[in-house]
């Protein structure tokens, strides 16, 4: 049976979120873009990276892996290059400060690129694209991860992350084409969500070390996160249907994150990092101006006609029409802002006991 749900509105969520990291010591400032990065993707029904990872950052303040009192620091800075420096903080407000940075040196120099070390999990690359979007540039974004969980195609023992991709094109006058996805088949923290609605996960997320579908979204947990093999499948699943694919593209991630940054690649690190270690998850962060490529301009015409041919796809079924990334999510962002964003009772508990072991005050339900 399905666990009862709460219907919270996004500026309750955002209130809880924002009373909770501020109890913690984070700074008011990085605190507020953090809690408009978790929200905005709760709204978006990306619900394995909004609220729900209080719990997660919880354990890591506790454990002393956090240093949420630090600011972005920019390293390095060249015309169209820079690096910048998360201070061991989460990775919403360093991950904000560097897409924008990109932005800025797209918009003068017709391309930017920031790399990000010694940061934190950032939530959903997606939100960092649309900001980007905002500004009227194309994005691509990549994030090494500190959990090893994508077992390598052909392989029995997880080696990479989930390594998300989320890609940004701005539509004059509409939403913009948003691409965010993990290079496995599933993120981990979705598994999550299914565990804490009690419901079985599908065939193909989850194998163990032998390659066999794992199912029960409890025992997946298990699997992904204490079990010494076995993990998530790389996009694609097998090698057979294309997992060799995703398993690549995680690996492209990892360099472009990581190894160009200076951040860390997790299974060489969890050899010898402490418990109070920080975890030097990479982030990467590419801006184009399509002007600067169409000076004599075009671009804004040819993307809206690209989009409205593609949703004018006749359907394989009546009921399903064609949808261009992003689609899905600011349809149910709408929907979010009209019913509110649903939360498990599970997670609400978690929240009440988060909030009772740092002093905020709950502010979920009246």
């Amino acid at each position: 049976m399905t666990a009862p749900v709460l219907q919270v509105e996004a500026a309750r969520i955002r209130a809880q979120i924002l009373a909770v990291l501020r109890a913690w010591g984070m700074d008011g400032a990085l605190a507020e873009v953090t809690a408009e990065a978790m929200v905005e993707t709760d709204l978006m029904g990306v619900d394995s990276h909004g609220i729900s990872m209080l719990t997660m950052y919880d354990a890591q303040r506790r454990a002393g892996q956090l240093d949420l009192r630090a600011q972005p620091r920019l390293v390095r800075d060249l015309p169209s290059l820079a690096l910048m420096d998360g201070g061991a903080n989460l990775g919403h407000p360093v991950a904000a400060a560097a897409m924008m940075l990109a932005a800025d040196k797209a918009l003068a120099a017709g391309i930017g690129a920031v790399g990000v070390f010694n940061s934190h999990h950032f939530g959903a690359a997606g939100h960092y694209a649309r900001l980007a979007a905002a500004r009227g540039v194309v994005a691509l974004i990549t994030s090494s991860a500190r959990t090893v969980l994508m077992v390598p195609a052909r392989g029995a023992l997880p080696m990479l992350g989930s390594n998300p991709i989320a890609f940004a094109a701005p539509l004059r006058g509409a939403p913009p084409v948003v691409l965010d996805i993990a290079t496995t088949t599933v993120a981990a923290n979705k598994v999550k969500v299914y565990e804490l609605n009690g419901k079985a996960i599908p065939q193909g997320w989850v194998v163990d070390a032998a390659g066999r579908a794992v199912t029960d979204s409890a025992a997946a947990m298990a699997q992904i996160f204490r079990a010494p093999g076995g993990g998530i499948t790389p996009l694609g699943g097998a090698e057979q249907t294309g997992g060799h694919k995703g398993y690549g593209l995680g690996l492209m991630v990892q360099i472009l994150s990581a190894t160009l940054t200076g951040a860390a690649f997790s299974p060489l690190r969890n050899r010898s990092q402490k418990a109070d270690e920080p975890d030097n998850i990479g982030h990467f962060f590419l801006a184009l101006d399509p002007s600067a490529l169409r000076p004599e301009g075009g671009y804004e015409e040819e993307i809206a006609a690209l989009v409205d041919m593609l949703r004018a796809t006749p359907p394989a079924d009546p009921a399903l029409p064609v949808l261009v990334p992003g689609d899905p999510e600011m349809r149910e962002r709408e929907r979010r802002q009209r019913e509110g964003v649903p939360i498990p009772a599970a997670l609400d508990r978690q929240i009440r006991e988060i909030c009772e072991g740092c002093g905020a005050p709950y502010l979920l339900h009246p």
